[in-house]
């Protein structure tokens, strides 16, 4: 998705982690107050996978409650139970956590995406996923946030690499729906890039006026407002 300024929200769940965002939007864990930290014991470090998988979720948590202009790799490490050195040793500097973190959620939100998709009945129906999964669950959702404050840091060649990596990601699973219902007869005969360029710019706009708070949608659903912009333009000629 690589039309896209922002980057889509984070996942709604992620794996189960004590103070992150649950499938409503609400934070679990008892958010309201700061996680427990874990004790560090230096005899036993976690190493590998096991100790990148404890970061990131003790990175989750921490931006969650500070945001990452004021998140500190000492306290990504009391809060995982690892020493600071440790986290250093396997993320370097916090910029490649925060590209690590956001790459690692998203995979799981594809996850949890395909999972619904997989069980959707017709194209129109997973693109009611898709707008559903892109936007962001409420004003200041920290996810999407993520997103944002990560896309606005100044990257080098790989850290570029990994967000559009990422973003192209969103631009190839709308292409899929979108082809999947041409081909069917359900959508109208639309040109796919064209028209994925201009659906993740709305769902882009979209997403920072939630995230602004913008009045208009107070009382209005911008998924509806997305979907009944998506339908109108997919819909086959002759059909009402």
């Amino acid at each position: 998705m690589s039309t896209s300024e922002t980057g889509p929200a984070l996942p709604d769940r992620l794996p189960p982690s004590t103070g992150v965002t649950g499938a409503t939007g609400a934070v679990t864990g008892d958010a309201s107050r700061p996680a427990a930290r874990v004790p560090i014991d230096r005899r036993r470090q976690p190493s590998g996978d096991e100790a990148r998988e404890r970061a990131m979720r003790a990175a989750i948590s921490v931006i969650a409650e500070k945001g990452t202009a004021a998140l500190r790799m000492s306290d990504i490490a009391a809060r995982a139970g690892m020493s600071t050195g440790h986290i250093l040793y396997h993320f370097g500097k916090k910029d490649r956590l925060l590209l690590e973190v956001l790459a690692w959620s998203q995979a799981d939100l594809w996850a949890q995406f395909q999972e619904a998709a997989d069980h959707a009945g017709s194209p129109a129906e997973k693109l009611d996923l898709f707008v559903r999964f892109y936007l962001p669950c409420r004003q200041g959702d920290e996810r999407y946030a993520l997103w944002t404050q990560v896309m606005a840091q100044g990257h080098d060649e790989a850290g570029r690499h990994i967000l559009t990596e990422l973003l192209d990601g969103w631009d190839e699973r709308l292409e899929a729906i979108l082809r999947e219902g041409r081909d069917l007869g359900h959508f109208a005969e639309v040109d796919v890039t064209e028209f994925t360029i201009r659906a993740v710019a709305m769902l882009s706009g979209l997403s920072e006026d939630v995230m602004f708070g913008r009045s208009r949608w107070q009382h209005t659903s911008a998924h509806a407002f997305a979907m009944s912009a998506l339908e109108r333009e997919l819909r086959p000629a002759g059909q009402s």
